[in-house]
């Protein structure tokens, strides 16, 4: 018998959404490869370079300050002017050595052949303005405020899809761990491997807000109507993964909107004090689905699995070998690929002009911040160097302690792989 209990009534706090398509991720990574070809041999002045500077050289290829100053800008958000000639001449050093990276590993995907087709480009860039959830005009008003053309994103789209495609055909070289190594790396991480007080979810999201071209709940209204629609479609015994795969508005849906295993203490966190107390109540059964608002979004949750007490999981425990495998596997690869990009860097020609410029003039470097100017140094920290290649040379050690801090909306996709080893 499933529960019913409707959304009408319910008032749900929307969230403030950010503009993601130029703001963050694909358009940063964009800005971050786009290099231009024209410019003088060298920086004109260290404490102030012009635009059309070429700021490095990559086996040839020129980066301009111009595309070190767009990074900067966009990094910045507006703060980068009171940031003092010490501190902006650091982010310009930081962000081209980013820059030098990119290009040094493009100049190899091109190489190694895994260039995408323009025909793949434009299936990604159309991917990210119909994800914006912005008009057309409004997409090409942010385009111009950041500085990027049409022509600049799409660069940038495929420089990263192609750095992408060669971090996946390196790595592809990494086997499988023997059975030894799977058994060592659990003697040794007994502790990590505690199935806690917790419940296997599954969910059907329903987002108020326009999230894309052709989405229909646009607000809250509209949100408790495709609800209500949905749940009398499951007191009708329709199949909940099938309509979570055709309805959900979240990245769980490629799981058949399976969020995996959450602990009770996961929960508490991100959950509403009342929906976590119910899903670990013995009197919800297991099956039944709990309509809730959770961080702004409209929540069909499907309770698939409780534990109640705390349970030492072992190798035969279903999940626990392959979480293992996938761990070490993706540790090797990590490795791999950051050890790739090393010695390409090492392989490379690369004239840092702006960095021997500053060298040859150090006191034309000022460290005073303009007055009335309070704020932290520009973010460069991009994270986006190797093309999702950065390694912490660790991270086979620490699998067994990684986060446990779930949360129910966008990264779903990836807490159901945790294959209920917690």
């Amino acid at each position: 018998m499933i529960n019913i209990v409707y959304f009408e009534g319910v008032k749900a706090i929307v969230r403030q959404v950010n503009f993601k398509f130029l703001a963050i991720a694909v358009l940063a990574v964009a800005t971050l490869f786009f290099t231009g070809c024209s410019g003088t041999t060298g920086v004109s002045n260290a404490g102030n370079p012009g635009a059309t500077d070429t700021a490095a050289t990559v086996n040839g290829k020129a980066i301009t300050m111009e595309a070190v100053e767009k990074v900067i800008k966009q990094q910045g958000q507006g703060q980068e002017g009171k940031l003092s000639p010490l501190e902006l001449a650091t982010a310009r050093l930081q962000v081209l050595q980013q820059l030098i990276q990119q290009e040094v590993l493009y100049q190899k995907a091109d190489a190694e052949k895994t260039v995408p087709s323009e025909e793949k480009v434009t299936e990604e860039f159309n991917k990210m303005k119909t994800g914006s959830g912005k008009s057309a005009e409004e997409i090409a008003k942010q385009m111009q405020e950041a500085g990027e053309t049409e022509a600049s994103v799409r660069e940038g789209i495929k420089k990263q899809l192609a750095i992408n495609a060669l971090v996946e055909k390196i790595t592809s070289k990494v086997d499988a761990p023997k059975d030894s190594e799977i058994t060592a790396f659990y003697d040794g991480n007994k502790e990590a491997f505690v199935k806690k007080r917790g419940v296997k979810l599954a969910a059907i999201v329903v987002d108020p807000t326009k999230s894309g071209e052709g989405d229909t709940t646009i607000d809250e209204q509209s949100a408790v109507l495709r609800g209500n629609e949905i749940i009398k479609q499951l007191q009708s015994s329709a199949d909940f993964a099938t309509l979570a795969r055709e309805k959900s508005e979240d990245q769980s849906r490629l799981q058949g909107g399976d969020l995996g295993y959450i602990s009770e203490e996961e929960m508490k966190q991100s959950f509403p004090p009342q929906v976590a107390a119910t899903l670990m109540d013995p009197k919800f059964q297991v099956g039944q689905i709990l309509p809730t608002p959770i961080q702004g979004k409209f929540y069909i949750l499907k309770l698939q699995e409780r534990t109640l007490a705390e349970e030492n999981l072992t190798l035969e425990s279903p999940g626990v070998r392959q979480r293992i495998t996938d761990e070490l596997i993706k540790s090797r690869k990590d490795i791999l690929s950051s050890s790739y990009a090393a010695v390409a860097m090492n392989e490379a020609k690369v004239e840092n002009y702006l960095a021997r410029k500053v060298v040859e003039n150090p006191n034309e470097l000022s460290g005073a911040r303009p007055a009335s100017a309070n704020v932290a140094p520009v973010n460069t920290n991009t994270n986006v160097s190797t093309a999702n290649t950065n390694t912490n040379a660790n991270s086979a050690a620490n699998t067994a302690t990684a986060n446990t801090n779930v949360k129910p909306a966008a990264n779903t996709a990836a807490n159901a792989n945790r294959a209920n080893t917690r």
